[in-house]
């Protein structure tokens, strides 16, 4: 319970809520290189520069460290007893409250060694972290429900901080804020180009660690041109599936890259080796940074995968139509489970919310309840039951015979043409010629397809 938390909080670390940068909202993020051995004659500066990061993660974690006002433990103490005309800890209260007590006595001598926007940062999270908390927990915030802000531990959760103020981009490194210039493993070159332009201006910088290797992700401030359109007037229907990873209502079937099922044997080879190391050892820790490089480069081959399928269909469709999957409830199917988050959509689905915003499509999302799979594309005939063993189509009405991903695409794309009305139940059977029309390029009339 929040006030058993808080309770553990008095004389302990404060809550931290690290914000997830940048890298899926329009951010310039590099590659900090990575230098496992360093010869002394002609390192000395990267060695020094890689240090100081790995102190400024240590010790900016300690920093954000701090007592919780007893007047903030009292607001809090109240909002749990339903006063919600108390005010909220604010940031400031939390940072003001921490300057005196690094200051004083029982303070700590380090504290002027990092920078402080490592503890300025964290006291926003947690305000916003307690802010949505609340709001959440008083109907007043969409979605799913807000846990309360848990703690940041070091060793356990991912390591990270925020950094603001003299931030400076170079073609091939990074300056920051107490930890000086540190190289970069990619070449930021047109980023340095609009920086100078006065296109792009950087407001923050969040470094991460992930699988022993740090990352830096800028934040920043851009104009960018929305277009309206982008020249394509077609609809696209885009089904998800297991065994394919898209079918499109033309009948382009795009297979998934399948980056977990391919990979699954070393990574069962990585973890045996890596659960049979004493606790505590060097070789253990090398085991984890083996799989931990390997966990990561299958994601990075998912994300990869996702990101150019998403691009091609916003940028050379004019509307695009999906289902709204229920990913939540489909993973607890036990013997799906690991394909379907193999396959990653959600991430496709929030890939395809930006981007057509960015080149200028339109993304129609279909209702839950609407059974694209068991409608015929045909006559528009819906199937009591459809298991997911039947990989054909098969319609009792007019003999249409289609591999069920495809029938299901077609739906989609009838779905949202204007002609049919928005009311789910209304369309649940779309018109033959709607479809055709949605669909130029496939030959519906007379032809019946099968699973081959």
């Amino acid at each position: 319970r929040p006030q058993r938390l808080l309770g553990a909080l008095l004389g302990h670390e404060v809550l931290e809520l690290v914000e997830k940068a940048a890298l899926g909202r329009g951010v310039g993020a590099a590659l900090i290189e990575h230098v496992p051995h360093v010869r002394r004659e002609r390192h000395v500066r990267e060695q020094l520069m890689r240090e100081q990061v790995l102190a400024l993660v240590d010790l900016g974690a300690r920093e954000r460290q701090a007592r919780v006002g007893q007047a903030d433990v009292a607001a809090l103490d109240l909002r749990q007893a339903g006063d919600s005309t108390v005010p909220l800890p604010s940031a400031m209260s939390q940072h003001r409250e921490w300057n005196n007590w690094k200051k004083g006595p029982d303070g700590i001598p380090w504290w002027n060694e990092v920078s402080k926007c490592a503890a300025q940062e964290a006291f926003r999270d947690l305000e916003r972290g307690m802010r949505a908390f609340w709001e959440s927990r008083a109907g007043q915030r969409p979605g799913p429900k807000v846990r309360f802000p848990r703690f940041k531990k070091k060793g356990r959760s991912r390591d990270s901080f925020r950094l603001t103020g003299a931030i400076h981009l170079h073609r091939g490194a990074v300056t920051l804020p107490r930890v000086g210039t540190v190289r970069l493993f990619e070449d930021a070159t047109r980023w340095v180009e609009r920086i100078e332009g006065g296109k792009v201006r950087v407001t923050a910088a969040t470094l991460s660690r992930e699988a022993d290797r740090w990352f830096v992700a800028l934040a920043v401030e851009a104009e960018r041109d929305i277009p309206t359109s982008n020249g394509a007037t077609d609809t696209i229907g885009v089904d998800l599936g297991v065994l394919s990873l898209a079918t499109l209502s033309d009948g382009t079937i795009i297979p998934g890259p399948k980056a977990l099922s391919r990979s699954l044997r070393r990574l069962r080879r990585l973890s045996r080796a890596h659960s049979r190391k004493r606790r505590g050892s060097r070789n253990r820790a090398r085991a984890g940074r083996r799989l931990a490089r390997h966990h990561a480069r299958i994601a990075a081959r998912r994300r990869d995968h996702l990101h150019q399928l998403t691009t091609r269909l916003a940028k050379t469709h004019g509307r695009i139509v999906v289902e709204d999957l229920n990913v939540r409830g489909m993973l607890a199917n036990r013997k799906l489970a690991r394909s379907l988050a193999d396959a990653g959509f959600g991430e496709f689905r929030r890939q395809l919310a930006y981007k057509c915003q960015w080149y200028g499509s339109q993304l129609v999302v279909a209702d839950r309840w609407f059974p694209s799979s068991k409608t015929c594309s045909r006559c528009g005939t819906v199937k009591p039951e459809l298991s997911l063993s039947e990989r054909s189509y098969h319609c009792s009405s007019c003999g249409l015979v289609l591999d069920r991903d495809l029938n299901s695409a077609i739906n989609l794309a009838g779905w949202a043409r204007p002609a049919v009305t928005a009311s789910a139940a209304e369309t649940a059977r779309p018109l033959i010629d709607d479809i055709a029309a949605a669909c130029p390029d496939t030959d519906l009339s007379g032809l019946v397809f099968t699973a081959d």
